[in-house]
């Protein structure tokens, strides 16, 4: 190869580094996307809960399988300590008995039990205080550590997978908290990272493509618990932690 040639060579390998570099830094600094104005979050009405595993496997199925029929359906340890699944939000008890029955008929479930709206820890708040709503919000979130990472099949590029954890904690405590990470960076009030409280929602650009990708729960002490990825299973991780420290994003608070 010439001098000429080397030079051309040369030159465009520089040209296609800087442009590549470019792009890199472009897509770093890309503006997170605004936030909608804070929506506060709806109380859960009636929910059907079925089930009673001891193979987290079997409770993965059932809940795809009613996911399959567009029903919010999750699966959460039972304080017997089986794995159970719940799933709606039903205006009365009759309208959560009816939509079970039809699906007993249909061989989906085996036996259910509905859950009145009553027995939700925010119901209890005006008695117990908010520390107590929040206290419960941890606990639940702490009962899914160890848990496998799937949430009945939806795409990771959706953020329903780690959403449905917290989406879970939220429900499991009777706030009808939105399905996808983007929801639910797009409901509640926005509040600096020094001022978190446990039970608010930390959401993380995972992606690098200015959108709320990640989304855990705080519980207190810089530590939050959150759903890491395919064949992971759930686990605890601090703020101060440089991957999570350089893509944090902000915090939604959902509690008055």
């Amino acid at each position: 190869m010439d001098f000429g040639k080397k030079s051309f060579f040369f030159i465009g390998l520089a040209i296609l580094f800087l442009l590549a570099r470019c792009r890199k830094e472009i897509r770093m600094t890309m503006p997170l996307e605004p936030a909608a104005p804070a929506k506060q979050l709806s109380q859960l009405g009636y929910t059907v809960q079925a089930g009673a595993f001891s193979v987290v496997g079997n409770a993965v199925r059932l809940t795809r399988s009613l996911n399959r029929k567009n029903l919010n359906a999750f699966y959460f340890v039972h304080e017997s300590g089986l794995i159970k699944v719940r799933f709606g939000n039903y205006a009365s008890h009759e309208e959560a008995r009816r939509q079970a029955e039809s699906l007993l008929d249909e061989g989906v479930l085996t036996e259910y039990f509905v859950v009145a709206p009553e027995e939700h820890a925010i119901r209890k708040e005006r008695e117990f205080g908010e520390d107590f709503l929040r206290n419960e919000l941890v606990e639940t979130a702490k009962s899914f550590l160890g848990l496998p990472y799937a949430w009945g099949g939806a795409s990771p590029e959706q953020g329903f997978d780690c959403s449905g954890m917290t989406m879970a904690v939220y429900q499991l405590n009777g706030l009808n908290l939105p399905r996808s990470s983007l929801e639910q960076w797009q409901t509640g009030m926005s509040i600096p990272k020094d001022r978190l409280s446990r039970g608010d929602l930390v959401f993380f650009d995972t992606t690098l493509a200015g959108k709320a990708s990640h989304v855990g729960i705080y519980i207190g002490e810089n530590t939050f618990i959150h759903a890491p990825g395919r064949n992971k299973k759930i686990r605890s991780d601090y703020l101060s932690n440089r991957y999570f420290r350089n893509r944090f994003v902000g915090a939604r608070t959902y509690l008055r």
